[in-house]
């Protein structure tokens, strides 16, 4: 209950299944909001240059509290607490029904050659279809949530082709991961803009209708079960180092996001051992096995 990245309280606000069990001024029921910027980072405290974690397009964030500009509360997906822009979020919420699995950008009307300049939205959005329509390739109409409560939103458009159904959910992790290939490196990034280990960890299990935490530390400890040292890697296990994550794309590579390449990219496994060994990260610490 210590670990700041899962304590739905800052003392002034707690959400109130905590009630009884820490001290804080308030508590309450928390509200959802949704993401309406292409992304938007998870800050471990109001106004601090710090970032922790991302959310991206049509993600849900329970908000326990709004003050100077920053909300207060926690990721839907996986529960992780801290501070985010209030201007990035809207409380005119939809489950979303699609997620983004490739590059893509939005036009204000369904069109291949409509006016105007495009909008882009990262891989790992989500977005609510309410309607298809056909021009060159199919177009989904999707709502852009309001900014507030003076407006009532608006409709975009976006390439059908890059859109992938959130149910049913993927079945390969590895696959899943891949479509990140080439996206850069980016710290505590969780989209198609930008991602490190960790967060491409919990973006293919999260498309594969896994649950999995934000962070490579708590992905070593609650991941699936402890591989043993002399059992053979099969596609979908992961490698923990201190600080790193990465997935067995088969016996000899892995997948991952990492530093050294400043990209998501396939890496022989006995050279990525060598290299992360050489850096000073030290040897591999942990396997598991969805």
């Amino acid at each position: 209950m210590s670990d700041r990245r899962r304590l739905k309280s800052n003392g002034r606000v707690a959400d109130i299944a905590l009630q009884g069990v820490v001290d804080a001024d308030r508590f309450v029921v928390p509200l959802r909001h949704q993401v309406r910027h292409p992304v938007t980072a998870i800050h471990p405290r109001p106004h601090a240059g710090a970032r922790d974690r991302e959310l991206a397009f049509g993600e849900l964030f329970e908000v326990l509290d709004i003050a100077d500009g920053y909300a207060f509360g926690y990721a839907a997906r996986d529960g992780y607490v801290g501070y985010v822009r209030a201007e990035a979020l809207s409380d005119h919420w939809r489950n979303p029904s699609h997620r983004i699995i490739a590059p893509t950008y939005w036009r204000g009307h369904p069109a291949l050659k409509a006016e105007g300049e495009p909008g882009f939205l990262p891989i790992g959005a989500r977005v609510t279809v309410d309607a298809i329509h056909h021009d060159h390739c199919d177009w989904a109409e999707v709502a852009h949530p309001p900014a507030g409560p003076d407006s009532n939103g608006s409709a975009i458009y976006l390439p059908m082709p890059q859109l992938a159904p959130i149910d049913p959910p993927g079945s390969d992790l590895v696959a899943e991961a891949a479509r990140y290939l080439g996206v850069p490196y980016l710290w505590a990034g969780n989209s198609g803009f930008g991602i490190d280990c960790s967060g491409l960890v919990q973006a293919a299990c999260l498309a594969c209708g896994i649950a999995c935490p934000g962070d490579s530390d708590m992905q070593a400890e609650e991941l699936g079960a402890v591989l043993p040292e002399d059992a053979p890697l099969k596609r979908g296990d992961l490698l923990f180092w201190k600080g790193h994550v990465a997935l067995v794309a088969d016996p000899d590579r892995i997948l991952h996001a990492n530093a050294g390449y400043m990209a998501v990219v396939h890496e022989p496994l006995d050279e990525a051992i060598a290299r992360i060994e050489a850096v000073g990260n030290g040897a591999v610490i942990a396997r598991r096995r969805l």
